[in-house]
């Protein structure tokens, strides 16, 4: 990274970084780097904070949680050494891939030079895995129209105002994805147990879920019921899609910051098989923060066709998403309306209000 001759703004200093300021004030409240003031107030990142930052910003793209990242800056070998291995397994897999898909080239090279034409299907292998995609008729409330969406992310919010018929949408893209999972909002009663009892069998598991339960403690997390049944379905061994109805049901807001945080994180690192999450937390789908890795559907609430929606001001549909987001408290107050707002005023003759007209 190029030295800046003069102290930056926050949001120079992202840019440089290539991280949201968002992530800047978030390692400063973890005491990861100290940024100036000018006299009015404003921070200002210096030589020294934006080498500081720059160091956590690489700390961070090895998975290393902001508890992790603080024990590595203290000078902890240890935690050091177990990123750069898994680091090192990742590079050594994909080196492995290209390695495979060279060879392949050779041995079609060596036969093209005595007159054999390659197999069918021989020479798909040589190209990378490309981007899953999904195509079907929609679901009432839509008419059968037909849907697709190409170049699949890792990360995928699906996300639309009451009633916009996000929920079926979810149902229907785990069903048309192949080995698709949909995981309900019953899943602390209906799947808690099954889940749970399948862990304690699993020791394999049961170590990811720990891990990963422990990173996102250090990110500020609170342990739950909800969280571990989450976990448990994200790190479970899967061979398909998977699609979460309201992923921030149960959860506090620190512990959904601390969970996007998580599957950003594993969206960068891994290239696994694509996740699908409904939400309407703005603490979920920050549309500041939003990364290559990851995409928007949005189900309009006239029910036309879903679109994908970019993650900038100005784009068609930007303001419809923004608008269906709110914050994790607000959300908490307007999902069950008080007892006086359920009672019709005296001389009202119309219906009571319901508390999921909200």
């Amino acid at each position: 990274m190029k030295t800046p001759s003069r102290p930056l703004t926050a949001s120079e200093a992202a840019r440089r970084l290539g991280v949201s300021t968002k992530a800047l004030r978030l390692y400063e409240q973890h005491r990861l780097v100290t940024p100036g003031r000018t006299p009015a107030g404003y921070r200002i990142y210096g030589v020294d904070a934006m080498a500081r930052a720059s160091e956590v910003v690489a700390l961070r793209a090895l998975g290393l949680s902001l508890a992790d990242a603080a024990r590595v800056l203290g000078g902890d070998p240890q935690t050091l050494a177990c990123a750069l291995s898994a680091h090192e397994n990742a590079l050594d897999r994909d080196i492995r891939e290209r390695l495979q898909r060279l060879e392949r080239v050779r041995t079609l090279r060596a036969g093209l030079a005595a007159g054999k034409m390659p197999a069918a299907g021989e020479l798909g292998h040589l190209i990378e895995r490309a981007a899953p995609s999904v195509a079907f008729a929609l679901p009432w409330p839509w008419g059968g129209e037909w849907f697709e969406m190409q170049d699949i992310r890792a990360l995928n919010y699906l996300i639309g105002s009451l009633g916009s018929g996000k929920t079926r949408l979810a149902i229907h893209l785990a069903q048309a994805l192949p080995n698709g999972i949909f995981l309900g909002l019953d899943r602390l009663s209906e799947c808690r147990a099954t889940l749970l009892g399948a862990l304690s069998q699993d020791t394999a598991w049961q170590d990811r879920v720990d891990r990963a339960m422990a990173w996102l403690r250090d990110e500020g997390a609170h342990a739950s019921d909800a969280l571990t049944v989450l976990l448990a379905s994200l790190t479970a061994e899967r061979n398909g899609a998977l699609v979460i109805d309201m992923i921030e049901q149960n959860l506090t807001q620190a512990t959904q910051e601390a969970l996007i945080r998580y599957l950003r994180q594993q969206a960068r690192a891994t290239r696994g098989h694509p996740l699908f999450i409904m939400t309407r937390s703005s603490a979920i789908l920050d549309l500041t923060a939003v990364g290559p890795h990851e995409a928007i559907l949005l189900c309009p609430a006239n029910h036309s066709v879903p679109v994908r929606v970019a993650p900038y001001p100005g784009a068609p549909g930007f303001e419809a998403v923004a608008t269906c987001l709110a914050s994790p408290d607000v959300r908490e107050r307007v999902a069950v309306a008080p007892p006086s707002s359920l009672t019709p005023r005296r001389g009202d003759s119309s219906e009571p209000l319901r508390a999921d007209t909200a």
